[in-house]
């Protein structure tokens, strides 16, 4: 949900400016009454939903566990609005097979939580809550971004600055409690809700002074969330620090001399800003990176399947540093955007077939959990990239080729699952990639050209691009 992510089109946050009135009337029906922890109650702090909870809560899968599968993030927009037709069709398919689901507190489809302090919209997080707990699914909050008046601009419903820099900005040191604070009353309104990652992508966490991250600054407002949520619920899982794990052309000046592969090299000043991080945290269920294949420079190295070597490699690492803390990438790329944003320079069976190769080089790294993000545009027909098209017609929320992906990868590889070695002949080897457990093979055919193959013992032709599923025999 940063720099690769604003590379995906249609802008990830939400354009409350178009809904003003309705935010507006949104934060009179939700408002909350009771002041967070660590605030002085007034009459600022009162409440019109009558108490903190919302809904009826269930109990989601994979609730008590630090790894929740192969899932999606909500954007700027989603099922929860559209088109009654459309809006049921996709329900119908979440709830068909459920899929851990993550949602941003602010921005992507989420209004201003805290637009005056004390003062709550939760509106339109509500709806995105809402969503997922008919679906069945794990829900995920993202706790990012910060309220207007935490980052030094002005407070009130109607004076959000939704543009990319504002939201983009961090909340001030003198406001990393406030924001704490907030993260709490989150927890405390979706007590089902387990699962938060702390911030994204380091937004805001720039020093320009000695030009890299500021890592001191994030750690310090990490421990203070990780604290306040823990204080909620002792058995909410909390994971950071959400980093890109960005890789540059090995001659660039910042690339890392240790850290690199064919895909490239990693840039030194992520790794000193996520060493610092697991030095100094005060605790981590999981940890989170997000990342692409492709370098900064949207260099593809060696090539598109090639490339996802990198997602291996970071996995990996991470594991090895954090001493085998559950790993998530809560984003993954591996098709850069083309001009405007938007990612249409590829086939839907070429985008499938790399997207399956990520799946799998994320999987041999030893990552647990994933997100993709979900692209959907406002409106149209079509979708390149997406889970459904768009929910604004009445035919519209009609499932895409990726989505049947992630769920069947999710199905057939989730938690704790066992993976296997498979014999593989066929007629050029490297240019298939296969995972397997002892029930399930997924193979993936890496070039644009059919080609004949023999997995695990069974014979059988797939076309450019293929992707095949194999059930295996049980016993």
């Amino acid at each position: 949900m940063g720099r690769q992510g604003w590379r995906s089109g249609a802008p990830r946050w939400r354009l409350t400016a178009l809904l003003g009135v309705a935010a507006v009337t949104l934060a009179l029906v939700v408002t909350l009454l009771n002041s967070p922890p660590g605030r002085s109650p007034g009459t600022e702090g009162t409440s019109r939903d009558g108490g903190k909870a919302h809904g009826t809560p269930a109990a989601p899968r994979d609730a008590d566990r630090p790894e929740v599968g192969w899932g999606f993030t909500h954007t700027q927009y989603s099922a929860d609005e559209g088109s009654d037709a459309a809006t049921e069709r996709v329900g119908k398919l979440l709830a068909a097979r459920p899929l851990p689901q993550n949602q941003a507190i602010m921005g992507w489809g989420a209004d201003n939580p805290e637009p005056v302090r004390g003062r709550y919209d939760f509106g339109a997080l509500d709806r995105r809550i809402d969503l997922v707990r008919r679906s069945g699914a794990t829900p995920v909050i993202t706790l990012c971004c910060s309220p207007d008046w935490m980052k030094g601009g002005r407070s009130g419903a109607g004076n959000t600055d939704w543009s990319r820099q504002a939201l983009e900005t961090a909340p001030r040191p003198d406001h990393y409690a406030d924001f704490a604070a907030l993260a709490a009353t989150v927890a405390e309104r979706y007590p089902d809700v387990t699962h938060f990652m702390v911030w994204n992508e380091f937004k805001g966490f720039w020093n320009e002074v000695e030009q890299r991250w500021d890592y001191e600054g994030y750690t310090r407002l990490y421990n203070l969330v990780h604290q306040a949520l823990k204080k909620v619920n002792p058995k909410i899982m909390v994971g950071g620090p959400y980093l890109v794990m960005d890789s540059l052309d090995p001659r660039d000046p910042n690339a890392s001399a240790t850290f690199k592969g064919p895909w490239g090299a990693m840039d030194q000043r992520v790794v000193d800003a996520f060493d610092y991080w697991n030095t100094h945290k005060a605790g981590a269920d999981f940890v989170v990176v997000d990342g692409s294949s492709y370098t900064n420079d949207d260099e593809l190295l060696p090539d598109e399947f090639g490339a996802t070597a990198k997602l291996t490699a970071v996995s990996e690492w991470v594991r090895r540093r954090t001493r085998d803390l559950p790993l998530w990438w809560a984003e993954y790329y591996v098709e850069p955007a083309g001009a405007g944003g938007h990612r249409t320079g590829w086939t839907e069976a070429h985008r499938v077939a790399v997207q399956a190769a990520g799946l799998i080089a994320l999987a041999d790294g030893g990552t647990g959990s994933a997100f993709y993000w979900n692209p959907e545009p406002a409106k149209g027909t079509t979708c390149p990239g997406c889970l459904w098209t768009p929910t604004d017609g009445p035919d519209g929320g009609r499932q895409l080729p990726l989505y049947g992906l992630i769920s069947r990868f999710d199905a057939a590889f989730g938690s704790g699952s066992a993976f296997v070695h498979v014999p593989v002949a066929a007629d050029d080897v490297p240019g298939v990639r296969v995972l397997a457990t002892a029930r399930t093979v997924l193979v993936v055919n890496t070039l644009d050209r059919p080609i004949t193959a023999r997995i695990d013992g069974r014979r059988f032709g797939m076309p450019a691009y293929g992707v095949k599923w194999l059930t295996r025999p049980s016993g």
